[in-house]
């Protein structure tokens, strides 16, 4: 689902972006940067139902297991694809 939008990570800003759109994946790091919580998921109305949130959970996990960070979800969308209950 991924590869049907670009991805682009802000480092500076915490965030994984659809460039030229309100979507937004937001995360913060720990003190010690080890571990993220992924914080708060948005995608405009226009794009709700186009897999645009899905690709940036996807893209923002992907990037957090390659950091091998602990992964912590207080926005109930990436919850979902913890596995969590």
């Amino acid at each position: 689902m991924s590869e049907k939008f670009l991805i682009e990570q802000q480092l500076d800003s915490c965030r994984f972006i659809i460039p030229g759109t309100e979507a937004v994946l937001e995360y913060q790091l720990d003190s010690k940067g080890d571990s993220v919580d992924f914080s708060r998921t948005y995608v405009p109305d226009a794009m709700r139902g186009s897999g645009a949130a899905q690709a940036l959970v996807g893209a923002g996990l992907r990037w957090a297991r390659g950091q091998e960070l602990k992964i912590e979800a207080s926005c109930w969308y990436v919850e979902k694809f913890l596995g969590k209950p």
